[in-house]
């Protein structure tokens, strides 16, 4: 080094001395930058799903309704290997044509003719010969799918089939296949076939009943397709036919209810060959078209609250995720260092400690009217101000949310109409907003309950006065200023829910049962539905589970106790690699139909139950958890979820009714198309639609109970749930982001530490309930307590409240009302001891896999066992499981006629009655209360 330089350096270096200052700042700003790069890619690497490269891409276009399209839903009522008995339908109809000397030509029948036809093939399915009875129903499942040899496209296939549905139901077909049903159930479950065990059951097995199935289905979907579109010629019988499914059939028993038999006679092995796939869907049309879907679910809701004395409710989640954005990690701790840490001067916005959006959306808040680096616009975007940042902030977590109660409703819509993917607009300034336009924006309205204000009471009173007032809600003597407004905020966003009023008038009842007024049981369709699944409840979910795991991609096949593979295999199995490729679609496709239509069941129910009474929902999300739904659900989950959402198992060219109508390709060597390779989605409608429903299933068994959410932790879900937020689609990460909301407090703070984009996610998108500390976990709430009290005391509450409403019903559950493997009473508590095992048959209770969850294990097998919950009862010091009539609890004494225990005989022992007199003297009698004490 030269002297000269050598004197350049000291000069620099006094200059630094004299500066000491700002160099001191310098350095820590260069530490901290280091220390949170570390932490940014310590963070990457921890966080799985922030690294994929599957979460680029845009948002999917899903809309979640009640059912897809009629076209896609008719066409999933029949699997590809049923391609074969179409002609046999047309043969059948041609003969009966022949037989009556008339052409065989549907549409060049007049209407008087076509209805003499029919007529006479009702009569026809009343004979005893099994052979004509059978050609008579395939006529009329000709009918009913529209005459489509006659046809040349499907829209004149479709006008058929709303015509020809029209006659068929008013000439009484849908009763005379409700008999034939009867006739097919009773036949496949006679003691005779019984006893002879039925192996290798295949597609021949299910001809005739799934006939029958199919004609019934056709009708029930076609109706609700036609009201749902309000067509005037369909508006009074589709009235009348809600009103007949909702109604007894003649043997007492709803069809609803019947169709859940076969699937328990199925589960159980007395019915090996029923078609399962069309009894579950014929179920779900059958269920949503007697109950109502959304809309009616939101108006009943709404009309249940005002008759208590509530607000209705404004907000929708469905209307709300539409405004949503779905969220996407950035890809690379140094994209995110960049766009965090401009080489500009800057102030931290609270907004921004999260890593949520597309890269190009990170940014900082910049100073003065400097542009946004990433923004398209550039120095145009730049020249708005900083007056805008706030609600750029905002956006790219939602779009614009027009909240019904707020009075910029109109200018929120106009501008949402204008630009309704929110992106930036290059040729004109945006109009400026005003800044309660932000609050707008937010996609929920806070909400607090009861508890939690007189929680901040007790907590502001013992702090400030030192004392406490049980049951007063209102006084604020002696507190500061500050809780007062705190506690004017709390009332003005309190929400009492209608569960909370019906769980306070049955405390009411159970407290006065004499004197508390009782109103009259309304006989709605959910209401009729639940005194009619009550006896036997308990058998149905765990027959639904069980063909849900069946069905579930992360099922193996050689653990299975079921076949639901029986009316799709062939007689004769593949012999080359096109019909074998088509057997694989074929069985793909086949298990995702049974779970779309099983979730919609199950969470079908589980609405209409909470809203018609909760604690009708809390017994039926009681049995689902005791049937092991919780493991189950995360179990699917626990899969490449993106792939099965983007798997599409259809080949369009074998759907009804394109497979029929027109030339036919030849669908060998290279003709062969998946129908991923020709649809312009890039996903399946169906597994969307599951997976949704699974997450709000799993959120409706867990919310609020926190021995459940304790079962989250245990089995090791938030590395599941996180996988699927893979999904860009705003309304399933919202139901994934509150399951992890609802375990954070109990997952430690290094867990939130190395999860911030998810807190933020969560903190962004999930509704703010005021006062509760979820990202902390400082509450009392997350403290253990005995978490089997909590589920013992809502069961003797459901118990309670169902024998004092349904004392029969309840009997018959609780007496072996059920005809399966035991008692009602022993299923559930089979299978509430197996909520979690490891390992077990799951023939009785619950539903049984031998496999966990592989890598993320935590013993969170879907299984059927009890050895291993007996160490878990021991665990828990309780030896013999929740209560039931064995054991008496106060709540027994709250409801009359309890046959349990009124009518039982007991022993008392010789030192009992030696000394009862006794004891009766000094501990009644002369025993002095002093009740002012008390």
């Amino acid at each position: 080094m030269s002297w000269q330089n050598f004197c350049d350096h000291s000069d620099t270096y006094k200059l630094v001395r004299s500066r000491n200052n700002q160099s001191y700042d310098v350095v820590m700003n260069v530490v901290s930058l280091a220390k949170r790069y570390r932490q940014a890619r310590q963070s990457i690497m921890e966080d799985t799903h922030d690294v994929d490269a599957n979460c680029d891409g845009p948002d999917l276009d899903f809309v979640y309704a009640d059912v897809d399209s009629y076209q896609n839903e008719i066409a999933e009522l029949y699997s590809y290997t049923e391609f074969s008995e179409f002609q046999m339908n047309v043969k059948a109809f041609e003969d009966q044509m022949e037989l009556y000397d008339l052409p065989p030509n549907w549409q060049k029948q007049d209407a008087a003719s076509q209805r003499s036809i029919v007529m006479k093939l009702i009569d026809q399915l009343e004979v005893s010969n099994r052979a004509f009875r059978m050609q008579a129903a395939r006529c009329i499942l000709y009918l009913a799918q529209g005459c489509w040899a006659e046809v040349q496209s499907d829209e004149e296939q479709h006008q058929n089939t709303r015509e020809n549905v029209i006659v068929l139901y008013q000439l009484g077909v849908f009763s005379s296949f409700i008999d034939l049903l009867n006739m097919e159930i009773e036949s496949a479950c006679s003691p005779d076939i019984v006893a002879v065990k039925i192996t290798n059951v295949t597609l021949v097995d299910s001809t005739d009943i799934r006939v029958i199935l199919s004609v019934l289905y056709i009708i029930t979907e076609t109706i609700r397709n036609e009201r749902e579109k309000a067509s005037e010629d369909y508006k009074d019988m589709a009235e009348a036919f809600v009103q007949e499914i909702n109604s007894p059939l003649p043997d007492g028993e709803l069809l609803a209810v019947k169709l859940l038999g076969m699937i328990t006679r199925f589960c159980s092995g007395a019915a090996p060959q029923f078609p399962m796939k069309k009894v579950v869907l014929l179920l779900w049309k059958v269920s949503l078209l007697g109950l109502g879907g959304m809309d009616v679910l939101k108006n009943l809701k709404n009309e249940y609250r005002i008759k208590v004395g509530l607000e209705p409710i404004t907000e929708d989640t469905l209307e709300v995720t539409k405004c949503m954005r779905a969220s996407s990690p950035p890809a690379t701790a140094t994209d995110i260092l960049e766009n965090q840490y401009p080489k500009k001067n800057f102030k931290r916005s609270l907004m921004k400690q999260r890593f949520l959006d597309e890269p190009e959306q990170i940014d900082m808040e910049l100073t003065g009217n400097e542009g946004n680096p990433n923004s398209n616009g550039g120095g145009a975007t730049g020249n708005n101000g900083s007056g805008n940042n706030g609600e750029d902030e905002l956006s790219q977590y939602y779009r614009p949310f027009d909240d019904p109660s707020s009075s910029t409703t109109a200018t929120a819509s106009t501008t949402s109409t204008a630009n309704p993917n929110n992106q930036p607009n290059l040729t004109q300034p945006p109009a400026p907003v005003a800044p309660v336009q932000i609050t707008a924006r937010l996609p929920w309205t806070p909400k607090v309950r009861q508890k939690d204000i007189d929680q901040f009471l007790d907590i502001s009173r013992n702090k400030f006065i030192g004392y406490s007032l049980i049951g007063d809600h209102e006084s604020l003597a002696g507190l500061p200023q500050p809780i007062h407004e705190g506690f004017n905020t709390l009332q003005r966003h309190m929400y009492t829910s209608l569960a909370d009023m019906q769980i306070k008038k049955e405390e009411d009842i159970a407290r006065n049962p004499i004197s508390t007024h009782e109103d009259e049981i309304k006989l709605t369709p959910a209401e009729v539905l639940y005194q009619a699944i009550l006896p036997n409840l308990p058998q149905y979910m765990i027959a639904l589970l069980k063909v849900l795991l069946a069905a579930s991609p992360t099922s193996k096949s050689k653990t299975e106790s079921i076949n639901i593979m029986a009316d799709v295999l062939p007689k004769k199995m593949p012999l080359t690699a096109t019909q074998s490729t088509k057997l694989t679609v074929d069985m793909g496709r086949h298990k995702e139909i049974i779970v779309k239509a099983v979730s919609a069941i199950i969470l079908l129910y589980l609405k209409h139950f909470k809203i018609n009474h909760v604690y009708q929902f809390e017994f039926m999300s009681q049995h689902l958890v005791f049937a092991n739904c919780i493991p189950l659900v995360l179990k699917f989950f626990n899969q490449t979820i993106t792939e099965y959402v983007n798997t599409k198992n259809s080949i369009p060219l074998l759907d009804f009714p394109s497979c029929v109508i027109g030339e036919q390709p030849d669908l060998s060597g290279d003709s062969f198309v998946y129908g991923g390779e020709m649809s312009d989605k890039p996903y399946s409608w169906r597994n969307v639609f599951s997976c949704i429903n699974l997450l709000r299933i799993l959120n409706k068994l867990i919310k609020w109970k926190h021995s459940r959410v304790m079962m989250l932790v245990v089995f090791k879900s938030a590395p599941i749930l996180k996988k699927t937020l893979k999904v860009r689609h705003a309304m399933m990460q919202l139901y994934v982001l509150k399951l992890l909301k609802m375990q954070t407090k109990y997952l430690g703070r290094q867990w939130r530490k190395s999860n911030m984009k998810t807190m933020s996610a969560i903190y962004s998108k999930v509704r703010h309930r005021l006062n509760d500390d979820w990202a902390f976990g400082n509450d009392l709430e997350s403290r253990p307590w005995d978490f089997q009290a909590e589920e013992c005391t809502l069961r003797a509450c459901v118990d309670r409240f169902n024998l004092r409403r349904y004392p029969e019903a309840t009997q018959k559950c609780g007496a072996g009302g059920g005809g399966n493997n035991g008692t009602a009473a022993q299923n559930a508590e089979n299978a509430q001891q197996s909520n979690m095992n490891v390992t077990g048959n799951g023939n009785n209770g619950g539903v049984g896999e031998t496999n966990g969850y592989g890598g993320n294990g935590g013993g969170g097998g879907v299984n059927g066992g009890a050895n291993a919950h007996n160490q878990q009862l021991h665990d828990y010091g309780v030896e013999g499981g929740f209560p039931s009539d064995e054991i008496l609890t106060h709540s027994d004494f709250a409801f009359f006629g309890h046959s349990g225990w009124w009518d039982r005989k007991v022993e008392l022992t010789d030192y009992f009655k030696a000394n009862y007199a006794i004891w009766l003297e000094e501990e009644v009698y002369n025993s002095q209360t002093d009740w002012d004490a008390l």
